[in-house]
């Protein structure tokens, strides 16, 4: 397998690289931007982010492309691998005066050929919904910035739900929306439904529903992202104050909480089965979350500066059989290893969730996730059974994740793994980092039951099936210049529900909050390429390609190895990282 070596920093564009998978190669004909594909001048603009949807119409190309760029929304029809983009057509597309789209999603679940709601958050506060399709604008929630007055920072639709959706906003505060109310024409009242440590959760107080039905209020400074888990149960948020905090939606009560190293937290994501978190922030590095032990189990090193994106692949997850061995482990924790409990549409996750007894064949599971940064790089990381369960024997022709402790050699030393008979993974590079993305376990029951004091506020949404959701592109928008300034441990809300004991960084370095460097492994990164001239912003994983964005304004397509056509074999031994002149 061929790979870079040495770790020197290389300057060129990257248009391919190759994992143990084969080779993924940037198209250039799939590149999505403005009309006049002249790079956006991106100074102090909110991020590029990219979301799509599949309009299942009879014509097999029914994906969907929504992107902003500045001041400037566009709504393409999506080719992907299989035809190059057509930028002189864009379905919609909306200039904003005073205000920029900042973040965007799609309701999957009632979209079709003929119309499609899409949310959009603004900078200056504001959600609208919209209909590219119609070319429709059904209604504007904060229009008047009664309800909060900073910039939307992540908008999603509530799994499972036709009208439900979740705004984060620069403030600290999320809320939650119904499409069918009115947002009121005086600023909202609110009361306490529940509190708890560094979070409160109001509900709207009036003789009338209106929105929001919700007010969450989350550490301390922005909050960044958030991400519902696989099965809609769980909501994972990230802060500016350095907190990951996992909540149970609809009981409304806080499940696990953790630190970043230091610096603000910027993106989370879950694993597609909902055991695992990963998360990107200030620190510049990806940490690995169990949602069950509440537990760091990892952290990943390669970017140079901070994480934007992480997302899992759930396309290359793989699941193959092992050699029979002993399992040192309880029952309990060899069922927990075999079986993630939900059906996935794919075949290896299908092969995932019928694991479900202990055999005389255990199976090897191998996350894969990526993560891009503002240093302009893509690195890609496999979570291999060597870090989720240290305790259990492996055989040797399984997969090997390099790990290296605090004391190992400096970063521009090679990787020293070396290839078994069963391990087709490249050498990790050195001084090269990824985030996985986090997850939230999915193996409980569906239903969930308000105790009484949530009753009233709660029971219009708490009882709603819960649908999957794999949107996970969404990243953070943050101020360059303070990775230091908003260092903060779990800190209070307006209600100071926490002490300020809690506050100093160094009460929780070293705790299972956030432990030393020392005490968790060190992941290096399968591949770390260069692979735009500025900083990166979106990260998607679909069935055939991957996608990313920068901030100028590029949308890239890299087909997936046996994607793109007959490739030279000659290019495929000798030229990992192919540069664009």
């Amino acid at each position: 397998m061929a790979t870079e070596g040495g770790g020197k920093e290389m300057n060129e564009i990257k248009t391919q690289f190759t994992t143990r998978e084969g080779l993924y190669k940037l198209l250039p004909h799939s590149e999505y931007s403005r009309p006049n594909r002249v790079p956006f001048n991106s100074q102090g603009s909110n991020p590029v982010r990219v979301s799509f949807v599949n309009l299942n119409d009879q014509s097999g190309n029914g994906d969907r492309l929504c992107f902003n760029v500045g001041r400037e929304l566009y709504f393409y029809i999506y080719k992907g691998v299989r035809k190059a983009a057509d930028l002189s057509k864009p379905i919609d597309k909306r200039i904003y005066k005073g205000t920029q789209p900042t973040c965007h999603d799609f309701n999957h679940l009632t979209a079709t050929a003929e119309s499609v709601s899409l949310l959009v958050g603004f900078s200056a506060g504001q959600v609208q919904l919209i209909d590219p399709i119609k070319k429709e604008t059904s209604k504007l929630f904060n229009e008047e910035r009664l309800i909060d007055k900073s910039r939307v920072t992540c908008v999603r639709w509530v799994p499972g739900s036709e009208s439900l959706f979740l705004v984060a906003h620069a403030s600290g505060s999320m809320y939650l929306y119904n499409v069918e109310h009115t947002c009121g024409t005086t600023a909202p009242h609110y009361q306490l439904l529940k509190q708890g440590e560094s979070f409160a959760v109001h509900t709207c107080k009036s003789k009338s529903t209106r929105n929001p039905l919700l007010k969450w209020t989350v550490g301390e400074g922005a909050l960044n992202e958030f991400a519902f888990s696989p099965d809609g149960k769980f909501l994972a948020c990230v802060s500016q104050d350095g907190f990951l905090r996992v909540f149970d939606f609809d009981s409304v009560e806080l499940h696990g909480t953790m630190k970043s190293y230091f610096g603000g937290l910027l993106c989370a994501c879950w694993s597609p089965d909902g055991r695992y978190i990963v998360t990107g922030g200030e620190d510049d590095l990806v940490t690995v979350w169990a949602f069950g032990d509440c537990r760091v189990i990892a952290r990943g090193h390669g970017h140079r500066s901070w994480v934007s994106v992480v997302a899992f692949d759930p396309y290359t997850t793989s699941v193959e059989e092992s050699d029979p061995m002993e399992f040192s482990g309880s029952d309990e924790d060899f069922q927990d290893l075999l079986h993630f409990g939900r059906d996935r549409a794919n075949s290896t996750q299908s092969r995932l969730s019928k694991r479900n007894s202990a055999e005389s064949r255990p199976v090897s599971v191998t996350y894969r996730f990526g993560s891009v940064g503002q240093d302009t790089q893509l690195c890609l990381w496999d979570l291999t059974e060597d870090i989720l369960f240290p305790h259990q024997p492996l055989s040797r022709a399984r997969t090997h994740t390099n790990v290296m402790n605090a004391t190992s050699p400096p970063a521009g030393s090679t990787g020293n793994s070396v290839a078994t008979p069963g391990n087709s993974a490249p050498p990790p590079l050195p001084r090269s980092n990824s985030l996985p993305h986090s997850t939230v376990s999915s193996a409980g029951s569906k239903s969930s039951v308000a105790d009484g004091a949530l009753a009233s506020g709660v029971s219009k949404f708490a009882t709603l099936s819960l649908h999957d959701r794999k949107d996970r592109h969404h990243e953070k928008d943050h101020k360059r210049n303070h990775s230091m300034g908003h260092i903060s441990s779990k800190s209070s809300d307006k209600l100071n529900l926490v002490t300020k004991a809690k506050t100093d960084p160094a009460k929780t370095l070293g705790t299972p909050l956030c432990p030393r460097m020392e005490d968790v492994p060190l992941l290096e990164p399968l591949i770390c390429k260069k692979i735009a001239h500025e900083r990166l912003t979106v990260l998607i994983f679909l069935e055939d390609c991957i996608v990313t964005a920068c901030q100028e304004g590029f949308i890239c397509t890299w087909g997936r190895p046996g994607k793109v056509g007959l490739l030279s074999s000659q290019n495929q031994a000798s030229s990992p990282g192919g540069t664009v002149v």
